[in-house]
C-alpha cells in the first residue's frame, strides 16, 4: 500500500498527463460537474500536507522577504498583463473574447497550487503563503480596473469572497497543520518527525493535486470538444503565454534570489488563480473566454509538472542551494 501511496509523487511527470487524458475521456462520457463542490476540500488537503511542520513565526517575517514580495508584484501586475496585452494585439486581435479570457488569466495571480508546488519542490513555503495572500487581495482590487483598460469592460470582483477563499484555502490548512504538528511532536522527537513522518505526508499533497486535476478537467471536457475551431488559436496563445512567463520568472529568480525564494517567486507568478478566472469568464463574458481559461487549467497543471522536474535538475538543484546563498552573502 505504501508503494501505491508514494507512486504518484515518484512518477509525477507521467502520472499528471495520464490523469489529464483519463479525466478528458471520463468527462466526455460522464457528468462530473457535481464533483466541483469537492475541489475546495481537496485543495485544503493538498495545502495541509505541505504545511505540517511549518513554523508560524516564519509567516510574520515580512521584512526579510520584502524584496521577494515586491518583485512578485511587479511581475504579476506589470509584466504578465503586458504579455497578455501583446497577445491581444497580435494572435488574438480577431478573437476579442479569447483575449478577455487571457486577460482574466493574467490578472489573477497565485492559488493553492502556488503553496502546494512550492512544498513539492522544497522551496520557501512561508514566502509562498505570503505571495498567495497578498497576490489574491491586490489582484482582486486591481482586476476590475485592469479589465476596463484591457477589454473595455468593468467587471467587479467580490473582495469579501476573496477573503473567504484565503481563509479557507490558506488559514484552515495552516491551523489544522499546526494542531497536527503539536500532537506529533508531543509523541515523537523533531528528528524522527522530520526524517520519518514529514516525508510520508508529501504524497498526500500530490493525491490532492491529482484529484483537483481530474475534477477540473473532466467537468470541462465537452466544452473543449464542442469548440474545436477555436482550440488551436486558444491553445497556441495560452502555451506561449506560459512559456514566456516561465522563462522571465526563472531568469529573475536565478539572477536575484536564492534557490528556495526563487521557487516561490516562479510559483507565485506563473501559476494563476484559474478557479476565480473561470467563474468570472463564465458569468461576465461569452463562452470563448471560458474556453481559453479551461485550456489554461490543462496547460498549467501539465506545465508545472514538467517545469518542476526539469528545473530541479537544471536551475533549482537542492545541492546548489547552500552555495548560492553563500555567494549572495559575499
Amino acid at each position: 500500500m505504501m508503494k501505491v501511496y508514494h507512486f504518484p509523487q515518484k512518477y509525477l511527470i507521467f502520472v499528471v498527463p495520464a490523469v489529464l487524458i483519463f479525466s478528458f475521456i471520463v468527462g466526455l462520457n460522464t457528468d462530473t460537474s457535481a464533483l466541483s463542490n469537492t475541489i475546495l476540500a481537496a485543495t485544503i488537503v493538498m495545502i495541509y500536507a505541505t504545511m505540517v511542520g511549518l513554523r508560524v513565526d516564519e509567516l510574520t517575517k515580512l521584512k526579510s522577504e520584502s524584496k521577494l514580495i515586491g518583485v512578485s508584484f511587479l511581475v504579476n501586475f506589470i509584466w504578465i498583463p503586458l504579455v497578455a496585452m501583446l497577445f491581444g494585439l497580435t494572435l488574438l486581435s480577431d478573437h476579442p473574447q479569447l483575449f478577455a479570457g487571457l486577460a482574466l488569466v493574467s490578472l489573477l495571480p497565485t492559488s493553492g497550487m502556488t503553496i502546494a508546488w512550492t512544498g513539492i519542490q522544497k522551496g520557501n513555503i512561508p514566502a509562498a503563503v505570503k505571495l498567495t495572500v497578498f497576490g489574491l487581495i491586490i489582484g482582486s482590487v486591481l482586476t476590475p480596473w485592469y479589465l476596463l483598460i484591457m477589454v473595455g469592460q468593468y467587471v467587479p470582483v467580490d473582495i469579501w469572497n476573496t477573503f473567504q477563499t484565503i481563509f479557507i484555502v490558506v488559514f484552515i490548512p495552516l491551523i489544522l497543520a499546526q494542531i497536527t504538528t503539536r500532537v506529533l511532536l508531543k509523541r515523537y522527537s523533531r528528528e524522527y518527525f522530520q526524517k520519518k513522518i514529514k516525508p510520508n505526508l508529501s504524497p498526500l499533497s500530490v493525491w490532492g493535486l491529482l484529484y483537483v486535476v481530474f475534477v477540473s478537467t473532466s467537468a470541462r471536457s465537452e466544452m473543449i470538444l464542442q469548440n474545436g475551431e477555436l482550440i488551436v488559436v486558444a491553445a497556441v496563445s495560452i502555451v506561449l503565454f506560459y512559456i514566456i512567463n516561465y522563462t522571465f520568472a526563472t531568469f529573475i529568480a536565478r539572477k536575484v534570489f536564492s534557490r528556495n525564494d526563487g521557487i516561490a517567486l516562479v510559483n507565485g507568478t506563473v501559476l494563476r488563480n484559474l478557479s476565480i478566472a473561470i467563474g468570472i469568464a463564465a458569468t461576465s463574458f461569452q463562452g470563448e473566454a471560458a474556453l481559453l481559461v479551461t485550456l489554461a487549467f490543462m496547460v498549467q497543471y501539465q506545465s508545472i509538472t514538467y517545469y518542476a522536474k526539469f528545473a530541479g535538475k537544471r536551475w533549482f538543484k537542492p545541492a546548489e542551494a547552500d552555495e548560492r546563498m553563500q555567494a549572495k552573502s559575499v
